[in-house]
């Protein structure tokens, strides 16, 4: 049975920290499952994050994992981050990559781009887990028409702080001095946090725009309980994250980039532009992945 959507007004007790939940709702990616956050009907960003993707946890038998043909994109970034298992991203620039846990595969669409994520086929062949986020960032209205642009942070990369019961992982942006090497194209903060039970951590309140995604466990946020499945979108201001129990969450945010129109795979703020690449993926004016005929038809809504 699908999960459905639940968009809940912060209560009253909550110090003005929490203006709303969302839970996510499942959806096929190509033939596995996610539980997709944003955009949702009451809140289509926050930040420049304007997809919220969390695949898994997921145990796969032989022959299972994930599929996802080639496929376009343009206006956005996508950021790939894994907890567990292994991803096989392949592009129309010709970049072959794979991803693993606590690394970071950045790619830039800009004016057009297309790519396949697929488990690689070593893996595919026995047992397997997979687990993570997939997340997109709205590029800003000067940048939308980039040139495309692939990057990939291996694990060791990226700044890890540690405080008492509270691992942050510094995905993309700045905390308290550790600067992540991933490219931002907007003002943006992405955080892993890993809080053990009874510890404590505050978010960085210079932020225009917060949210955080429960992976695992419940925090409190002043009289707010959050739990796993839930987005949280924070208020301005100071919030204090307090674990009940042992807790994975995710922090997004950032400056905001503006209204846009999302079809499919395209984003951007011009309708019309996002109406030539419907043309151009029919007529396959975009690039191919080399050695790859598959593609995604483009759907027929």
């Amino acid at each position: 049975m699908s999960r459905q959507e639940a968009y809940e007004p912060a209560c009253a007790a909550c110090k003005g920290a929490v203006e709303l939940l969302i839970q996510g709702r499942s959806k096929d990616l190509g033939g596995f499952g996610i539980l997709r956050v944003l955009p949702s009907p009451e809140r289509k960003t926050v930040g420049p994050f304007i997809f919220f993707d969390h695949i898994g946890p997921a145990d796969c038998a032989p022959g299972e994992g994930l599929n996802v043909r080639p496929h376009p994109h343009i206006g956005l970034s996508t950021v790939t981050f894994l907890f567990a298992g292994e991803i096989l991203h392949r592009d129309s620039l010709g970049y072959v990559q794979p991803i693993q846990p606590g690394a970071v595969n950045l790619m830039t669409a800009g004016r057009g781009i297309v790519h396949s994520e697929r488990t690689p086929d070593e893996l595919a062949t026995k047992e397997h887990a997979l687990h993570g986020v997939q997340t997109w960032m709205a590029l800003p209205d000067h940048l939308q028409e980039i040139d495309p642009s692939f990057a990939h942070y291996a694990q060791g990369e990226l700044p890890v702080i540690k405080d008492a019961g509270v691992t942050t992982t510094v995905i993309i942006g700045s905390v308290r001095g550790e600067r992540s090497p991933v490219t931002a194209h907007a003002d943006t903060i992405y955080l892993d946090q890993q809080i053990e039970a009874g510890a404590s951590t505050i978010l960085p309140s210079d932020v225009a725009e917060r949210g955080i995604f429960m992976i695992a466990g419940e925090i409190s946020v002043g009289d707010q309980l959050v739990s796993a499945g839930t987005m949280a979108v924070l208020r301005p201001g100071e919030a204090t994250l307090r674990a009940n129990r042992s807790s994975h969450v995710m922090v997004v945010g950032g400056e905001t980039v503006g209204s846009r129109h999302i079809w499919w795979n395209f984003v951007h703020s011009s309708q019309e532009r996002i109406e030539k690449a419907k043309t151009d993926w029919l007529t396959g004016a975009f690039d191919a992945v080399p050695d790859d005929d598959d593609f995604i038809p483009l759907p027929n809504r």
